[in-house]
């Protein structure tokens, strides 16, 4: 169609990848297909241009006549808000001289928007399964007319649980539907999937079944790396020659925010995204990653389920990824359309078995990762980084200028948040002292009541046990007895 054409080669897309090339003829004549290709080939487009073009928009002639008016005509499910998002970036692109009313919903922010956009039509739905399904319970969402559903990502859908949620989303929907699934593998629980709610699909695999998992023109390395030198070798190997966006995969939301601000602290522009953030945050640090603004991302898996931004010239697996599947998803972040990339993973000890069998499943050749520190010879020469360059970009902050904390800060006089104990008032037995310790408050005066020793000065008041027993006598009652 001329106008998805143009549309894209406005962006500067004018030659289809394999898998677009050999899904796009089967895809426009309404048939149903599972399309395999790694990671970073080409999927998204695949999918969203037939259903750009099978889709009726209200600017059509005989819009009425064709289609239930405001009812959504394509759902495409992704397993994750990021992907969501971009895939519906995609789309928009694709379809901006169509006119087609695109939406895209999923969790973590307010309902109210969704709904408004429901209510006044819309004709291409993406979203994740959760809010897709939240929507469809209460009535909002109307997938009854939908001509073409799309599953994205399908085997991460099944990683994160979302099977069952997907399950009743295709319940809902028209048994003459297209259907297209997509995934970089095929589990058997999306094959079982596959046969249960497809048609007779055609299996499309965009290269022979003996090819890597990996791509190519992705340089990997694997390094033996202590925890405590962790640190200095990323800050190191953010100054190569050639990099660009770098993303930085951790283990665990607690470690990615800590690389991240152990990064900016060092004077690297680092953002974090994780699970533990607010949408608004998460998209504000991916959005300022596509833009330039910060060029190094450092997430969790989960978190960057999916992401395609260009540009990314290297992924740093700052922990063992669990398997081999998280180890394509990682490093399938970068070499992505054609590009090169570089991929580093770091090992720990304690990983060391775990990695053995990545490396045996995707027949790598690094069953023995070398050991690495921050003064390898083999890190600089293998990442082209110029021996002179530290591990900061800026000087540690001076101790007087760090915030303090609430505990009192400096214990030093004369400076400021110093002891905050120590104008305090000290007492003995209840009442307050401003003298030494061996004075009373006041000296004694004859007629008091106190008591007092040979030398005149008041006898110091001793404490009584817990028990309530009274003291042993002094030392001197004691001689004298």
């Amino acid at each position: 169609m001329p106008e998805i054409a143009e549309a894209l080669a406005d962006k500067g897309i004018t030659e289809p990848f394999p898998i677009q090339e050999m899904t796009l003829s089967v895809a426009l004549m309404g048939t149903d297909l599972i399309g395999q290709a790694r990671t970073g080939t080409g999927k998204t487009l695949a999918f969203a241009i037939p259903v750009i073009q099978r889709t009726v928009a209200p600017s059509d002639p005989d819009y009425d006549q064709l289609v239930e008016p405001g009812k959504p005509q394509a759902l495409i499910v992704a397993p994750t808000r990021e992907l969501a998002l971009q895939v519906a970036g995609d789309v928009d692109t694709a379809s901006k001289n169509r006119g087609t009313r695109n939406l895209t919903i999923y969790g973590g922010v307010p309902y109210e928007p969704q709904l408004e956009a429901l209510e006044s039509g819309v004709d291409i739905v993406v979203g994740t399964p959760g809010r897709i399904l939240d929507l469809i319970n209460r009535g909002s969402l109307d997938v009854s007319h939908v001509k073409a559903l799309v599953l994205d990502e399908a085997d991460e859908m099944l990683d994160l649980g979302f099977l069952p949620d997907v399950e009743a989303i295709l319940a809902r929907t028209p048994e003459t539907r297209q259907t297209m699934l997509f995934s970089a593998t095929m589990p058997s629980a999306i094959v079982a999937l596959a046969r249960k709610h497809m048609r007779h699909p055609m299996n499309i695999r965009a290269e022979a079944a003996e090819a890597n998992q990996t791509v190519p023109a992705t340089s990997q390395f694997v390094w033996r790396a202590h925890e405590l030198d962790k640190p200095e070798v990323v800050a190191r190997i953010l100054q190569a020659d050639d990099v660009n966006r770098v993303i930085i995969f951790t283990r665990t939301k607690r470690q990615a925010q800590r690389v991240a601000d152990d990064l900016a602290d060092r004077g690297f522009p680092a953002s974090p995204l994780h699970g533990d953030m607010a949408q608004k945050a998460r998209e504000k640090a991916l959005a300022g990653f596509r833009e330039g603004k910060v060029s190094i991302l450092v997430a969790t898996d989960v978190a960057a389920r999916g992401i395609d931004v260009a540009d990314v010239s290297h992924v740093i697996n700052y922990t063992c990824p669990e398997d081999d599947k998280t180890y394509v998803h990682r490093i399938g972040r970068t070499g992505r359309a054609g590009a090169t990339g570089t991929a580093i993973t770091f090992v720990d000890w304690a990983d060391l078995q775990r990695w053995k069998l990545i490396n045996k499943a995707l027949d790598l050749p690094f069953d023995e990762p070398v050991e690495t520190y921050s003064t390898s010879d083999h890190l600089f020469q293998d990442l082209g980084i110029d021996r002179s360059v530290k591990g900061r970009l800026k000087p540690p902050a001076p101790r007087e200028s760090r915030p303090r904390d609430d505990r009192g800060g400096s214990s030093r006089e004369g400076q400021g948040g110093g002891n905050r104990n120590r104008n305090r008032r000290r007492t003995r037995g209840g009442k307050p002292v401003e003298a030494g310790a061996g004075e009373s408050s006041a000296p004694a005066e004859s007629g008091s009541s106190k008591p007092t020793g040979e030398s005149g000065q008041p006898r110091r008041r001793r404490r009584r046990r817990r028990s309530g027993a009274k003291p042993n006598p002094a030392p001197e009652a004691a001689r004298a007895e």
